[in-house]
């Protein structure tokens, strides 16, 4: 789709970067896509993949990055992504961290899929003898990044999945304590992975909205690699992200300044 601006120029919707974890991850939200159209190295050796949603020149695009293993790596993968973008003329219009992750039951049980709402760091602070303190409270950064309301809204009706709190962690929880901890910090928390926040910082940095998606592998809580569901999670992916495509790219069309 094109959009028609001033002076009777055309200009294509913005273009939307999904950025996961790993490549399995990438692969799964690929498969929800018609056609592949190439790839694109950036300096440090991040990989673009560009796909499209229908298999002609004029269909949306989305690039699919594979940007690492936690909020750091994620981050700065995700930061190369939007900068290369900006300096070719090509600003995306979104970004979304998408990727399987644990889910607090009952209300995230593996297999499902979970929106967020807010995408807080969860482990991001200091430890003190009242407890865990958020950077926040310590005077400095932010903890918790917002995706658009309205999105969240129409993905949600569209998926026919809750949305809530997304926990980002360094550390993956492996212990009933732990997730008890977290789930008494973050009451609406449906579910924790490692790159949700730094994505979303590098996207806040260049101004630009961020969403994430997750599918269910397996319950937070005690570390049982054995009662993963991994391929089910990936299926769920795949299915979610067909269903989530539509409700991105009208969003993301809506954003274009109607000038004409």
């Amino acid at each position: 789709m094109v959009v028609q601006a001033d002076e009777g120029r055309l200009t294509k919707p913005p273009r939307i970067l999904l950025a996961t974890a790993v490549p399995q991850e990438r692969d799964a939200v690929a498969r929800a896509f018609t056609e592949a159209a190439g790839e694109r190295r950036l300096p440090g050796g991040t990989v673009l993949h560009r796909v499209r949603t229908a298999a002609h020149p004029g269909a949306p695009v989305a690039d699919l990055l594979a940007a690492g293993v936690g909020p750091a790596r994620a981050a700065a993968a995700t930061a190369s992504a939007l900068t290369a973008a900006a300096l070719a003329g090509e600003p995306y219009g979104l970004v979304v961290s998408a990727g399987i992750g644990g889910g607090f039951l009952p209300a995230a049980p593996v297999g499902s899929l979970v929106l967020a709402e807010l995408i807080t760091a969860a482990d991001l602070g200091a430890e003190s003898p009242e407890g865990f303190l958020p950077v926040t409270a310590l005077g400095f950064g932010t903890v918790t990044h917002t995706p658009p309301p309205a999105l969240v809204r129409r993905a949600a009706a569209a998926l026919g999945c809750p949305a809530g709190e997304v926990l980002t962690v360094s550390t993956v929880t492996g212990s009933a304590a732990r997730a008890a901890q977290l789930r008494a910090r973050h009451p609406r928390a449906l579910a924790e992975a490692m790159e949700g926040f730094g994505v979303a910082e590098a996207a806040a940095a260049h101004g630009c909205p961020v969403a994430e998606l997750r599918a269910v592998s397996n319950p937070v809580g005690p570390r049982d690699r054995a009662a993963w569901k991994i391929p089910e999670a990936f299926a769920a992916l795949t299915g979610g992200m067909r269903k989530f495509l539509p409700v991105l790219e009208s969003w993301t069309e809506e954003q274009v300044p109607d000038r004409g």
